[in-house]
């Protein structure tokens, strides 16, 4: 039995992943900041098939504890905020857990399990203003936030590891990947969230910013599939991990409120205040050598996941009232 150690497992991509592992006969191990029920609400399904350690990306000693702890087999690292407009206001924090936290990490493995496979979570924030449209393995780097300088440091020290140590160490350049269990901060469970509840009439309007932005949207489950087949590589290296394509706020807003009967020119309100400013270029991957390489493609259309994060909110919401 192989043991999986999953660092930052209470997030969306950790839960995926957990469930993914252990229906492959994996013991998973997964590590939480602290005790707080939030950073365990999305795997307390899981919680008597999986252990759970506290971690503390802050402190090389307690890693390396945890690496002689569980002596992986692999690697996940997802331990982040990944929400970016955090680390406009904690950028030293997160520096030290998006940078040095990965390069601790990797430390760890060299130290104490060398053979273990490791995936980084990369972002395709580190691309920032990008050179070219679409952006692959070989786009320069531009990001131009606190949250995407740390993940391109977080990758590079990936490439220098697996460069210099020989050690089995990948980052997956993640594009936007979504899902019913991603936080309501992000502006697609915000949509999805306010489609169901004006549906159930407990709100009447949603307020946003550019409803022209465009993103590259996937599904989640999809994307840790193949984080799981990068590690299955004779080598390591390092993948693009998109659906290629891109869709506007405004066509995720039309297919989230037409799933429930609803006009969302009727409901959403632009608000100039939260408009970000112009993108000049589109972030948006190209997955060829994915594709290629892992065989690995997305298997959920961009409206069958708008509907179903609409339906998995709306099935909430009843709980919740019902209870």
């Amino acid at each position: 039995m192989p043991t999986a150690l999953i660092t930052g497992i209470g997030g969306q991509d950790g839960s995926y992943l957990s469930e993914f592992l252990l229906d492959k006969g994996y013991r998973v191990v997964g590590t939480v900041p602290d005790g707080d029920p939030v950073n365990i609400d999305r795997i307390r399904h899981l919680l008597d098939k999986i252990d759970i350690v506290q971690d503390d990306l802050l402190d090389q000693d307690h890693i390396e504890n945890v690496f002689r702890d569980c002596r992986p087999d692999e690697v996940y690292n997802f331990a982040a905020n990944s929400v970016l407009a955090a680390s406009f206001h904690q950028p030293i924090l997160a520096t030290m857990v998006l940078a040095m936290g990965v390069t601790r990490i990797l430390e760890a493995i060299r130290k104490i399990t060398p053979e273990a496979r490791f995936f980084q979570a990369s972002s395709s924030e580190i691309f920032g203003k990008p050179a070219e449209v679409p952006q692959s393995e070989s786009t320069p780097f531009h990001p131009r936030n606190p949250y995407g300088v740390s993940k391109a440091y977080g990758h590079l020290m990936t490439i220098t590891y697996r460069e210099n140590y020989g050690l089995y160490a990948c980052s997956g350049i993640l594009y936007n990947h979504e899902s019913p269990r991603r936080s309501p901060e992000f502006v697609t469970r915000k949509i999805t969230l306010a489609a169901a509840k004006i549906k159930m009439g407990l709100a009447k309007e949603l307020r946003l910013g550019n409803l022209d932005a465009r993103r590259d949207w996937g599904f989640a489950g999809d994307y840790v599939r193949a984080m799981w087949l990068m590690l299955q590589q004779p080598q390591p290296d390092d993948y693009v991990l998109a659906t290629g394509e891109t869709h506007s706020v405004r066509q995720l807003c039309e297919a989230a409120f037409s799933h429930v009967g609803l006009d969302y020119r009727e409901h959403v309100v632009q608000e100039a205040e939260s408009f970000r400013p112009p993108e000049i270029a589109q972030l948006v991957g190209n997955p060829a050598k994915a594709h290629r390489v892992l065989g690995w493609k997305r298997e959920v259309s961009f409206l069958d996941l708008v509907r179903t994060m609409v339906d998995a909110d709306l099935e909430a919401l009843r709980t919740e009232r019902s209870g």
